[in-house]
């Protein structure tokens, strides 16, 4: 498996990026549709390149095929680096409003690894950050990760934001994030990548709650902290 990170940046240098980006819109919401057909209703996200926001049609495409799929645009998440808004002009300020307005989340990834000024959270409609694992993964041996996390989730509860933690990997990392209060989590403690087939199989043996947002499409307030409520993100 090819993470995002690596191949979305040869795929921008190239043709395929605005064909690629609407076929995987489909592919998910196609999938989503499916899961929502056997009772899974659960938040799916995909990762937005830095050029695909500079689209100015890219709105109503999704738009379209949230329609096409009968997908509620609050169970749809698009990722867009921090380093892309550090060093955004503006030019897909316009995107992300329309983005917004049609109701899809617009999450910032790999949150604290950028060196800008946190204005973007203000002059933005991002409803969600996800701490970079880097930290999260150190967190319980280097005092400076520990505190940037706990600062981090304090920062997104206050402004009001969902807060992700990537690089869950032990039950200590997983508990020591819900006392802080964080939203989600995210990473091999939970499951390692799966098929949507294997995905399937592992929530029903797991059973889990499946409807992780509201019918009438606000998404839930439920913590990493809620007494016996396990969070999870598709990875």
């Amino acid at each position: 498996m090819v993470p995002p990170d690596e191949f979305i940046p040869l795929v921008e240098k190239t043709v395929l990026l605005r064909p690629l980006t609407h076929y995987v819109i489909e592919t998910v919401l196609k999938q989503w549709r499916e899961w929502a057909d056997m009772g899974i209703r659960i938040p799916i996200s995909i990762n937005v390149s830095a050029r695909s926001l500079l689209d100015q049609e890219l709105a109503d495409q999704v738009a379209e095929q949230l329609r096409n799929w009968d997908v509620p645009p609050a169970f749809l998440r698009m990722e867009l680096t921090e380093s892309f808004l550090m060093g955004d002009s503006g030019r897909s300020t316009q995107v992300l409003d329309a983005l917004s307005d049609v109701g899809v989340g617009l999450s910032i990834d790999d949150f604290g690894t950028g060196y800008s000024s946190l204005s973007y959270l203000k002059r933005l409609p991002i409803e969600e950050i996800k701490v970079d694992r880097s930290f999260v993964m150190q967190m319980h041996v280097d005092a400076n990760d520990f505190m940037i996390v706990r600062a981090t989730v304090d920062l997104g509860r206050n402004l009001g934001l969902r807060v992700v933690a990537e690089g869950v990997e032990d039950l200590a990392t997983f508990d020591r994030l819900a006392e802080f209060g964080c939203d989600e989590a995210q990473g091999y403690y939970i499951s390692r990548p799966l098929s949507a087939v294997e995905f399937t199989r592992w929530l029903s043996v797991r059973n889990l709650e499946m409807d992780t947002v509201r019918p009438d499409g606000r998404r839930q307030g439920d913590r990493l902290d809620d007494p016996g409520h396990e969070r999870l993100r598709v990875v």
